[in-house]
């Protein structure tokens, strides 16, 4: 059974910085493609970072330079770094893995940035 469960949201000034995590059991992120993705209200769920099993990384175009994507593999967590916050950053985010071609949810953790 693949579980993960985010941590680290919260609620910041623009400029600010959180790291959110996600502990995965179930699937081993070293071997699986990670990434994290979030939603913000009114729109659809979009894909902020994902760390591929070769250790490839990709960005959405809006969190280059200010966010980065990495893991843990004593830990088997994903971390989302996210630095320099902007308002639009707004959004519950969620860790997602790929196992054998099957997509698997967190339960997603809420980030506000406030101007």
């Amino acid at each position: 059974q693949v579980q993960l469960v985010e941590s680290g949201g919260g609620s910041v000034q623009a400029g600010g910085s959180l790291r959110l995590s996600c502990a995965a059991s179930g699937i081993i992120v070293a071997i699986n493609d990670m990434g994290w993705y979030r939603q913000a209200p009114g729109k659809q769920r979009e894909s902020v970072a994902v760390i591929t099993s070769g250790s490839g990384t990709t960005y959405a175009d809006s969190v280059k330079g200010r966010f980065t994507i990495s893991r843990d593999i004593a830990k088997n967590t994903v971390y989302l770094q996210m630095n320099s916050l902007k308002p639009e950053d707004t959004a519950v985010y969620y860790c997602n893995g790929n196992r054998l071609g099957k997509n698997y949810w967190g339960q997603g953790t809420q980030v506000t940035v406030s101007s």
